[in-house]
């Protein structure tokens, strides 16, 4: 997403962050600005206490005669250097609490919007990305709350305060140190141009590290069946170098400017030391006044010497935050339609394409064309056909993970992007062969849709997709937890959670994408048996390789490069001697189709 779309700057955006602290955030930066300030009452006391020493010595006063007006100062000194420490420490507090609010509302409102993203979406980020974005960028983001933003007001208000200070004491010699500044503000100007691009590359290094790394981790059993460790070791080593080259060379900028900005810096107390000098001599400014402008020396130094880690952090900040502005103002574009239709209850179960076609944005063929079929409610449509012949990207459209380029699907009658998506998608349950369960327990993997299913009824769809046996026999049985994607389970064992997972919402429409393709035939045969005699009504799709699943089907629709070609039921199709014909030939031989 271009950044010149976004709604609001990047410091715009963190103060609509900021919603709830607003009034703390301000009370800190005036906290900010005053123990700078405060930073004044040191150098200002000395340099009275030293002036009245240096009176009294050539005026040959005691000095009890001026111990009233020495302990006064010596009193305000004490007591506002300590006022000073409670204002640092309730002001760092107050930036804490600001920062940590921000990250936990932007963390939360990012979660939300990826949540809320269609496939487009999904199939354009890397999962290793998005971690990086709501992890280490948003890290930077808190940091620029937390230390950046309080840096800048703490180095502006020091030196401003300081060479204010410097010109009520004397213009000439505040002169002869403040001129020096412009230059080190040409160098972190110089410098900004350069690192930004920078850190724009290394947040990309580092959100490549961290994909490599999560797929690996997630593919631990495919590294391991094919003994690949040493080359994921290798390809990790090799993000991990780059990440840390390009982080180098980002660090090497500023080290090119440093010694300008060091140099500099250090000449200050130099041309103190040497026009002080004279100015001593020549009586145009006390030992007092020069005291105080060798005690704030530093207040002039100091910014200077923190303008280029600013600007570094800065444009770290801007970096970490062009990313995650990208999430944050994306917009998915399958949504609600402004007058869509709730459907809380049930639907009837009848599914309709009528003349669709489809293609991905990024495909240069389309997948489905002209698709046109009927699924009354409670039958049962099987789809077989060759692999990529478009079957998957056809129930995908049915609860609107995808949307036709032309055509229409319906539910009822009624054009499913005119449903309320929450309540569309409640009424559909869905089983793929790629399963993902969730480091829970297998209870609450098969509750996941229906969160109030009791011990019994959870039971009961384990039995409709014959994973009630095997579960019984695990140590803890239905409480027992299953690793992460299901380690530890067999792919068939992990598909019959699912498609349990799947009934246990008791949906109107049943999508199945070869969900018993992991299982024996014996087990397929007591699904395919429980999928006939469920208690409820359900419309069942079904993406099916085998003929034994097909066979019993209402309906059998033959794919062939997105389209449909042989459509029936299982006598019919075996007679017409086509496609579907060829493949029970193939799956159970000339004397079996005969006896079909």
């Amino acid at each position: 997403m271009d950044k010149k779309k976004y709604p609001k700057s990047r410091l715009g955006w963190l103060w609509e962050n900021m919603s709830g602290k607003r009034i703390l955030f301000i009370a800190a930066l005036f906290g900010t600005a005053l123990y700078n300030v405060l930073q004044l009452v040191v150098p200002h006391y000395s340099r009275q206490l030293i002036n009245l020493f240096s009176e009294a010595e050539k005026e040959h006063l005691p000095l009890a005669d001026k111990s009233d007006t020495i302990y006064h100062l010596i009193f305000l000194m004490v007591a506002l250097t300590l006022f000073r420490v409670v204002v640092v420490y309730l002001d760092c507090m107050a930036y804490e609490r600001v920062s940590q609010g921000a990250l936990f509302r932007i963390r939360n409102y990012l979660y939300d919007k990826i949540q809320r993203q269609d496939m487009k979406f999904y199939s354009t980020y890397r999962t290793g990305d998005l971690m990086t974005r709501v992890t280490g960028d948003l890290d930077a983001v808190r940091h620029n709350i937390a230390w950046v933003i309080r840096c800048i007001v703490e180095s502006l208000t020091l030196f401003l305060s300081a060479s204010v200070y410097f010109f009520l004491i004397n213009v000439k010699l505040a002169l002869c140190i403040v001129s020096i500044a412009p230059l080190i503000f040409f160098i972190v100007f110089r410098f900004r141009k350069k690192v930004g691009p920078m850190h724009k590359a290394l947040r990309e290094k580092l959100a490549g590290m961290n994909t490599d790394a999560q797929e690996n981790i997630s593919g631990n059993r495919v590294v391991k069946a094919f003994a690949r460790e040493e080359y994921e070791k290798e390809k990790f080593d090799a993000s991990n170098k780059d990440y840390r080259d390009t982080n180098m060379k980002t660090q090497m900028v500023w080290l090119k400017f440093f010694p300008f900005v060091e140099l500099i810096a250090n000449a200050l107390p130099v041309i103190l030391l040497l026009v002080g000098g004279v100015f001593i001599i020549n009586g145009e400014i006390t030992m007092g006044d020069y005291t105080a402008f060798s005690l704030l020396i530093w207040a002039i130094a100091n910014p200077m010497r923190m303008m280029g880690n600013i600007m570094n952090e800065f444009q770290r900040f801007s970096a970490a935050s062009d990313k995650i502005m990208e999430i944050y103002y994306s917009e998915p574009e399958i949504v609600n339609h402004p007058d869509a239709i709730p459907h809380p209850g049930r639907f009837e179960g009848k599914v309709e394409f009528d003349l669709v076609s489809f293609q991905y944005e990024d495909g240069k063929l389309p997948v489905l064309k002209d698709i046109s079929f009927v699924a009354e409610p409670g039958e049962t449509v099987a789809i077989i056909g060759e692999t990529g012949c478009g079957k998957t990207s056809l129930i995908q459209m049915i609860p609107r993970f995808y949307e036709p380029n032309s055509g229409k699907v319906l539910v009822d009658g009624v054009p499913v992007e005119n449903y309320n998506m929450t309540d569309l998608r409640k009424n559909i349950g869905l089983a793929t062969q790629d399963v993902l369960l969730y480091s829970d327990s297998i209870e609450g993997n098969i509750s996941y849709g229906a969160t109030a299913l009791t011990a019994e009824e959870v039971e009961k769809y384990a039995r409709y997709s014959a994973a009630s046996d095997f579960i019984h026999r695990m140590p803890e049985g239905y409480d027992t937890i299953v690793g992460e994607r299901g380690v530890g389970l067999s792919g068939g064992q992990k598909q019959r959670i699912s498609l349990a997972r799947a009934l246990a919402i008791k949906p109107s429409i049943l999508i199945l994408d070869d969900t018993t393709s992991a299982v024996d035939m014996e087990t397929e045969k007591q699904i395919q048996h429980s999928l006939r005699n469920l208690d409820f009504p359900c419309t069942k799709i079904i993406i099916a390789q085998r003929i034994s699943t097909t066979k019993f089907a209402d309906k059998i629709l033959v794919l062939k490069d997105g389209r449909i070609i042989e459509s029936g039921n299982h006598k019919d199709l075996v007679a017409a001697g086509g496609y579907y014909s060829d493949l029970v030939k193939l799956q159970l031989g000339d004397s079996m189709v005969s006896a079909s």
